[in-house]
């Protein structure tokens, strides 16, 4: 299955991202080989710094150094894939700047519930950030459920358990992306959230 064949936005009415960024995953893969949905922030601003573009992109430089942290062996995003992690931004646009208005979020978590749908075997979700957090959020407040992540800091509510349709959820930190070598005690934290996520699996 390739996932960018299956969803995809086709009107792009956000109007604070860059359209020309927008990248929806194109790898090939079994649905029911994926255990773990990794959701991130935003399309990166260059397609080539993009999780499964070619070469040593920035997304796959950053992850694979995390899941590394976390002890797992591993040098590559196919090798990721291979323990059964998907990798996805929820907004499949890049940004215009810091943030991303609320709306854009939500419009966007519509393609990323559809994503999710196609793989009926993800036990995690892990929620890279707080646009991952807020897109989960809004798909299950549109199938009529409580907030799956509760307000608050991230570093606050660390370490509870959350569930979303059966799926546990991991609140944490960005991961992809140039602060991630930056901000050591962020990265300790995604290093201890992906060491407790692959340990479920087991």
């Amino acid at each position: 299955m390739q996932v960018s064949r299956c969803v995809g936005c086709e009107e792009f009415p956000c109007t604070d991202v860059r359209h020309e960024c927008y990248i929806v995953p194109d790898v090939d893969l079994e649905p029911d080989s994926i255990s773990i949905m990794m959701i991130s922030e935003a399309a990166p601003s260059n397609s080539s710094d993009y999780y499964y573009a070619e070469g040593d992109s920035l997304f796959e430089q950053t992850t694979v150094q995390a899941f590394k942290d976390a002890g797992a062996n591993v040098s590559s995003i196919q090798e990721i894939l291979d323990l059964g992690v998907y990798l996805t931004t929820a907004v499949k646009c890049g940004k215009t700047g810091y943030g991303i208005k609320a709306d854009t979020i939500k419009k966007c978590s519509l393609i990323l519930e559809k994503e999710l749908a196609l793989f009926p075997e993800v036990r995690v979700l892990m929620l890279m950030g707080d646009v991952a957090i807020k897109a989960v959020n809004y798909i299950a407040k549109r199938a009529g459920e409580e907030r799956v992540i509760p307000a608050g800091s991230t570093y606050k509510i660390r370490g509870q358990k959350y569930f979303f349709q059966g799926k546990r959820a991991f609140p944490s930190y960005l991961q992809a992306g140039p602060s991630f070598f930056i901000e050591k005690s962020k990265r300790r934290m995604i290093m201890e959230d992906i060491a407790s996520a692959l340990i479920l699996l087991k």
